[in-house]
């Protein structure tokens, strides 16, 4: 052995191998749950998982390390929809900065399966049909891969797809809308809405535009969604009387795309997504939940 020369143990080995799949691996849980910490959790288990696996029994890291991830995130996700019954107000996926998140979050793909329109569309889907149709619509493994991951057959996995696609078919062509269009709608509803100007909110939302706020019941805010142009202008301008003194309410990026977030003491608190169809803002989702922000960014 040459002098200088660090061998990698097997744990180090086994580590490096991991990394090269990680961000995979939350990609797939944050789609899956729609939560940061859940996600990360899911993978800190897959990990757990590898090393105590035999690698020499393992064929593909790759289909190994999906297939357990995968597999915890169905099981939890059963799970937490017996939780989200008794879960107060309206529930909500956690909001992703990426890039200024946490490590797994910052080479994370951006697409239109990041978007919170699609997150929440998700949530339509039960757990299998929710992974077979992320498996291969979005990260492309073929139905032999995905029929091993889910412990079903090619058949039965392309039916589920199937299914998937029934589900999601009218919102998935509802929402399309360019980057500029969102940015200027965005934009244009936060100067709207910090002017208290309410014939411009009104000219922004469509006439059955739903506003949805998740609190956890943790802060004052209303237990069912909002429905109508003139409630939710009205709501909206009302909330922000409320909101606390010093507040301070910009745009960045969330889920790769433009959002509104309010500071408070330098920490976030509250985020604002919108749905846009077109030249109209379809849907307003206010995630205001302490528990759902821990993980952004300070000011």
């Amino acid at each position: 052995m040459y002098a200088g020369v660090h061998r990698l143990t097997v744990p180090e080995q086994n580590e490096q191998i991991f990394d090269q799949y990680r961000i995979l691996l939350f990609s797939i849980a944050y789609r899956m749950l729609g939560s940061v910490s859940d996600a990360e959790d899911m993978v800190q288990e897959t990990f757990v998982r590898w090393l105590q696996v035999d690698q020499q029994a393992v064929q593909s890291p790759k289909a190994y390390l999906s297939t357990v991830v995968v597999r915890l995130c169905i099981d939890y996700e059963r799970s937490a929809r017996v939780q989200r019954e008794v879960y107060v107000g309206p529930w909500l996926p956690e909001p992703l900065q990426v890039g200024a998140d946490s490590d797994l979050s910052r080479g994370i793909q951006l697409d239109e399966s990041l978007s919170y329109a699609f997150l929440i569309m998700l949530q339509k889907l039960g757990p299998l049909e929710r992974a077979v149709f992320l498996l291969r619509e979005v990260f492309d493994y073929d139905y032999a891969q995905i029929a091993a991951i889910v412990e079903k057959s090619e058949t039965n996995c392309r039916q589920v797809l199937r299914r998937a696609h029934q589900h999601l078919e009218q919102d998935r062509a509802r929402f399309e809308v360019s980057r500029e269009q969102q940015e200027r709608l965005t934009s244009e509803f936060l100067s709207a809405s910090l002017n208290g100007d309410m014939q411009g909110l009104l000219t922004l939302l469509a006439e059955d535009v739903v506003f949805t706020a998740d609190s956890g019941g943790k802060i004052p805010a209303g237990l069912k969604p909002v429905r109508g142009a003139d409630r939710v202008t009205r709501g909206m301008l009302g909330g922000m009387r409320l909101l606390p003194t010093g507040i301070q309410m910009r745009l960045e990026e969330i889920n790769g795309q433009p959002a509104i977030i309010g500071y408070h003491d330098q920490r976030p608190y509250g985020v604002i997504i919108l749905a846009v169809d077109g030249a109209r803002i379809q849907r307003v989702y206010a995630i205001l939940n302490p528990d759902k922000l821990a993980h952004l960014s300070d000011l």
